[in-house]
């Protein structure tokens, strides 16, 4: 769908505000939306206050008993809910919040995973569903080079107070769209063009955009008849001196 979005979340970032919104995008529909964060790259320094607030923030939205909450989602049908709890089963170590399904009712619990590696089972394919893997990094170049190795997201989100870094995130790496300190959001709003680039998909649409994606825009030239400076006809020789000159 979008590939694998990630949210990269700085050691200058209001970590209660980034719990919130990242739970929003990603738990939203159980995680079925081709926008949602796929996974979290966060520095280590704020990593356990992270998972900590993220705990404590599907608490408060979904209840203790989060498959009784009328507002979280089920999985689309059981071809999918197969793949995610097979997923689920390869990273049952790193499970640090969720991790319970229920095959009749297609439900999987909002899931964290920590001490994830780039080469697990669930780095090398969109989840499209409601498990988000967090992993680390040390520096800012780190996080950039680790996603420029992969193919270019359809959303990429940050949340920081740092503008040199939002900067940097913006200008150094390619991807369909997103938003700084919050997610989902840029999906929403007509004046904004969506649309993915790369392996994310091209085109875009919304608004005006919608419009020109499917217009065709006829290009030609009006030229007078009365003037021909023939510098450009055969035979050369002669004209390319004088193109020289002028």
């Amino acid at each position: 769908m979008g590939g694998k979005s990630p949210v990269i979340v700085d050691e200058t970032a209001n970590i209660k505000v980034a719990s919130e919104r990242i739970c929003f995008g990603k738990f939203t529909n159980a995680g079925q939306t081709c926008v949602a964060p796929d996974y979290i790259l966060v520095h280590e320094s704020v990593k356990d206050d992270l998972i900590t607030a993220l705990s404590k923030t599907l608490r408060e939205f979904y209840g203790q008993n989060i498959q009784q909450s009328p507002d979280y989602g089920r999985i689309v049908n059981l071809k999918h809910y197969h793949r995610l709890t097979s997923l689920l089963n390869s990273a049952q170590m790193n499970i640090v919040f969720g991790g319970h399904s229920d095959e009749d009712e297609r439900y999987i619990e909002p899931t964290l995973l920590d001490h994830v590696t780039s080469d697990s089972a669930i780095m090398q394919e969109e989840i499209f569903g409601p498990i988000l893997p967090i992993l680390t990094y040390q520096s800012l170049d780190e996080a950039i080079a680790f996603i420029h190795q992969r193919p270019k997201p359809l959303s990429l989100y940050l949340f920081s107070e740092d503008e040199n870094a939002t900067q940097r995130v913006i200008n150094e790496l390619s991807f369909g769209g997103g938003a700084i300190n919050d997610t989902l959001m840029h999906l929403a709003n007509p004046k904004l063009p969506f649309g993915g680039v790369g392996a994310s998909g091209m085109g875009r649409y919304h608004g005006k955009y919608s419009f020109d994606t499917f217009t065709h825009e006829k290009s030609y030239i009006f030229k007078s008849t009365r003037l021909e400076s023939g510098v450009h006809l055969p035979p050369y020789k002669g004209n390319l001196n004088t193109s020289k000159l002028l």
